[in-house]
C-alpha cells in the first residue's frame, strides 16, 4: 500500500494551477483507489474549492466543455486526455432513489467526499496533503473491504444503483462486503425496480466480469432477481442426476467462474440452464432431466436481454450458444462445418469454452471423457480453419453468377441449387473445387 502517488504530468498541472490561483485541489476517486492498488488508473477526476467560472479564470485554457457548470463540472481537454473538474460539492435530497434534487457547492474536500457511496471511492489527494482519507477508505482496501460511507440504507436510498455498484466492486476487485454493509443491500434491493434498464445492465456485465463473480452470484441471487426474477426457480433446485454435484443455480455460479472473462460468454453461461426448472422430469429410477431446455433457456434469455435493452448482436449471440450448449454430435469434420455454419468462425470457439466450463462445474462423472471430446472437436475446428472447405455460401468457390451461367433464371431455384451444393460439401461427399461443383451445379440443374 502506498501513500505517495505518481500523479501524471496533466493532471499535476491542472491541481498546481489551480492551488496558485489559491483554491484546493486534489484527484479524486477511482483513480486514487487504483493507485493505492498498484493499478493504472484508466482515467483520472480532480475535484476542487474553486466554483465553475473561477475554474475557468484560474485555468486560462482553451478547449473547455462547460455543458456541466450547474452541476459544477467544467471539462478540460489537454493533451489530448479530457479531465473532469468539480467543484466540492453536498447532494440535496434524492426524489426518485437516482437522482439529487438539488446540488450545493461547499467549501471543504471532507463534505465532497461524505456524498460518495463507498469508503474505497470516498478518497482524494494531491502532493501538498497527500491522500485524503476522513472514511477510512485507504484501511478497507488494505484489508479487501466493501463498506459505504455512512449509513448504508441512506446511501441506498439515495441512489439505488449503488447497491449494484456494491456489487459490482466487490467482483472486480476481488473484495468481501462489509457485513453492514451486506445488511442493507438485501435489504434494499427492491430500490432496483426504479434504476433504468440500460444503467442495471451495465453495472451487471461488469460483475459478471470480475473474479470474484462467484461469490456475489452466490451470497445476493435475491439481488439479482429483482431484475431477472427468471434465476428464483434455479436456486435450490437439486437435479437428481450422476452428472451433476450442484443445484441448478450454484452449477451456473460455478460455470460463469469457469468461464473466460469474455462478456457474451459469461452471459450465455448465466443463461444457459435457466430453462431446467421448467423441464424438469424424473425417470422411473428416480433420475432426474431436463429434455429441451436449452430451446426454453435461449427463449428466455432472449426475452430477459430484450427487456434489460442489450443490443440485439448480443441478444441473438447468446440466445445461440444457449441453445447449442448442450449439443454433442459425433467429433466430425462435418459436425464441425455444421457447427461453423451456425455460428461463425469466431463464435465456435465461444461453444466450446462455454461447453468446457458446463463440464467443469459437473459431477466428475465421465469428465475425463466430455473435456477429451471438447478438446477433440477443437482440434478438428482448428483443422477446418486450413482444409479449404466451406461451411456457408460465401466459402463456395462457384456462385448464383455461374448458376445462371448455366441458363437458370428463376432466384428460387437458383438458391436451393447453391444450398444443395453447400450442403454436399458440409457432409464430405463433394469437394469444394470449382470444377467439381460446377460438374455437380449442371447435374442438379438438370435434375
Amino acid at each position: 500500500m502506498c501513500e505517495h502517488i505518481d500523479i501524471p504530468v496533466n493532471v499535476k498541472y491542472i491541481i498546481d494551477k489551480l492551488s496558485r490561483a489559491g483554491y484546493s485541489a486534489y484527484a479524486v476517486g477511482g483513480c486514487v483507489r487504483d493507485s493505492i492498488m498498484g493499478k493504472v488508473p484508466s482515467d483520472w477526476d480532480i475535484c476542487t474549492s474553486s466554483l465553475p467560472q473561477q475554474t475557468l479564470e484560474a485555468l486560462q485554457m482553451e478547449n473547455i466543455i462547460e455543458n456541466g457548470m450547474k452541476h459544477g463540472t467544467v471539462t478540460v481537454r489537454y493533451n489530448n486526455e479530457n479531465y473532469e473538474i468539480t467543484t466540492f460539492r453536498s447532494d440535496g435530497v434524492y426524489d426518485d432513489n437516482r437522482h439529487p434534487r438539488s446540488v450545493s457547492f461547499v467549501g471543504s474536500v471532507r463534505e465532497d467526499l461524505a456524498r460518495r457511496d463507498l469508503t474505497i471511492n470516498a478518497l482524494a489527494y494531491n502532493d501538498t496533503e497527500g491522500i485524503v482519507d476522513y472514511f477510512g477508505g485507504a484501511e478497507d482496501i488494505r484489508n479487501g473491504i466493501i463498506r459505504c460511507v455512512g449509513d448504508p440504507d441512506e446511501r441506498y436510498n439515495e441512489d439505488g444503483l449503488r447497491i449494484m455498484r456494491t456489487l459490482r466492486f466487490a467482483s472486480v476487485l476481488g473484495f468481501t462486503i462489509d457485513s453492514g454493509t451486506a445488511e442493507a443491500v438485501h435489504r434494499n434491493a427492491h430500490l432496483l425496480k426504479n434504476i433504468s434498464a440500460e444503467r442495471i445492465a451495465s453495472e451487471f456485465n461488469k460483475l459478471l466480469m470480475g473474479k470474484n463473480a462467484e461469490y456475489v452470484l452466490s451470497e445476493y441471487s435475491d439481488v439479482i432477481a429483482v431484475f431477472i426474477p427468471e434465476l428464483l426457480p434455479m436456486v435450490g433446485f437439486e437435479q437428481r442426476n450422476p452428472h451433476h454435484i450442484y443445484d441448478v443455480w450454484m452449477h451456473t455460479v460455478k460455470v460463469i467462474s469457469f468461464s473466460p472473462e469474455s462478456r457474451l460468454l459469461r452471459l450465455a453461461a448465466f443463461f444457459h440452464d435457466i430453462g431446467k426448472p421448467q423441464t424438469f422430469t424424473v425417470s422411473d429410477d428416480g433420475t432426474g432431466h431436463f429434455h429441451g431446455h436449452p430451446e426454453l433457456g435461449a427463449r428466455i434469455a432472449f426475452d430477459v436481454l430484450k427487456r434489460l435493452k442489450y443490443d440485439n448482436h448480443t441478444i441473438n449471440t447468446v440466445s445461440l450458444l444457449v441453445r447449442l450448449h448442450d449439443k454433442r454430435p459425433p467429433a466430425e469434420p462435418k459436425c464441425i462445418r455444421r457447427f461453423l455454419g451456425e455460428l461463425g468462425e469466431e463464435l465456435f470457439p465461444c461453444l466450446l469454452d462455454l461447453k468446457r466450463a458446463d463440464i467443469l462445474a459437473q459431477s466428475g462423472f465421465f469428465r475425463k471423457e466430455k473435456l477429451e471430446y471438447v478438446e477433440r472437436m477443437r482440434e478438428l475446428y482448428k483443422q477446418e480453419l486450413n482444409s479449404g472447405s466451406a461451411y456457408n455460401l460465401k466459402m463456395l468457390k462457384i456462385n448464383g453468377r455461374d448458376i445462371i451461367a448455366m441458363g437458370a433464371k428463376d432466384g428460387k431455384r437458383i438458391g436451393e441449387i447453391l444450398n444443395r451444393l453447400l450442403e454436399l460439401v458440409v457432409d464430405g461427399k463433394l469437394e469444394n473445387d470449382r470444377e467439381a461443383l460446377l460438374q455437380a451445379a449442371v447435374s442438379e440443374l438438370n435434375a
